[in-house]
């Protein structure tokens, strides 16, 4: 999780670096949950080798600005282009605060509203939900809302694809670039490498993927999307960092490896990876928890 934007805003003008962030959506900011924010740092002289592969663009298309953080338009594989759009954002970004340790959200209704930007961050519609499709801060960090609308209907009204889920672990040293439709920003950096558990408060999440310190993300970029810069796909959903150097508390995560060494890297990021989400999904993008493959924690 992260400080309020309020602190964190705070915080940059008293700074006065070239951190600060992109001016948010031209409507008026909302204040971002106390949540939006799950840390987020990285980790200082890291040595991860960088391949170089052809580049794809990376922009704003398709990323969403909620009220509190941020999120993206978002399809399967296999998704048809008739199915209802799903957008996904991070568990502790659900309107009605932060799922318990162990809670489990499945098809339950909702009719929250989502910025959609095109490609230069400009807000060009308002999606709409019909129901929280599934949302858990237990193993990992990420809520997917079911839309009124299908994918052909946005790309036919706004020219925008959906960002495609990748299904395969992501790769230590991938560049990478995390997404805010909140704050229309890009942050740019690379995959440093992976927490076998990542503890903040009483949460915990698994195989965390943890950025290098380029991407120094701040509230309200909670649910970012985190693409590769590669393929141009999801690999990641951003949720949280160490603001404060301390450990295993709210906004201060901490490593916790399969011995049960405890690691605090102050000022690191984090990530939570969305290649498993996809096997859980089958025809017209219906959940299914049950399904082969399917390794997201269940009600």
């Amino acid at each position: 999780m992260r400080k309020p934007l309020v602190a964190a805003l705070f915080a940059l003008v008293i700074a006065g670096a070239g951190a600060a962030p992109a001016v948010a959506a031209p409507d008026a900011v909302p204040a971002a949950d106390s949540a939006a924010q799950f840390g987020k740092l990285a980790p200082a002289g890291s040595t991860a080798q960088v391949k170089a592969p052809a580049v794809q663009a990376v922009d704003f298309a398709g990323t969403v600005a909620l009220s509190n953080c941020s999120g993206s338009v978002v399809r399967m594989p296999a998704s048809e282009d008739d199915d209802p759009a799903l957008v996904m954002t991070n568990g502790h970004c659900l309107s009605a605060g932060f799922p318990e340790p162990g809670e489990v959200i499945v098809d339950e209704a909702s009719s929250r509203t989502f910025g959609l930007l095109n490609s230069a961050g400009t807000r060009v519609a308002t999606l709409r939900s019909s129901k929280i499709a599934y949302g858990t801060m237990t193993d990992t960090d990420v809520a997917l809302y079911q839309l009124t609308t299908t994918y052909a209907q946005i790309k036919s009204s706004y020219g925008i694809n959906a960002l495609v889920l990748n299904n395969t672990h992501p790769v230590a040293g991938t560049a990478i670039k995390v997404v805010s439709g909140y704050w229309k920003r890009i942050y740019s950096c690379n995959a440093d490498g992976f927490a076998y558990r990542l503890k903040e408060g009483d949460w915990t999440w698994k195989d965390s993927l943890r950025y290098t310190s380029a991407c120094n993300t701040i509230g309200g970029t909670s649910g970012s999307p985190v693409i590769d810069n590669a393929t141009g796909k999801v690999v990641a959903i951003n949720n949280t960092g160490n603001e404060d150097g301390e450990r295993c508390t709210v906004n201060n995560p901490c490593e916790v490896d399969a011995n049960g060494a405890v690691t605090v890297r102050q000022g690191i990021n984090y990530a939570q990876e969305t290649y498993q989400i996809p096997a859980c999904f089958g025809l017209d993008n219906k959940l299914d928890l049950s399904r082969s493959g399917c390794t997201l924690p269940k009600p």
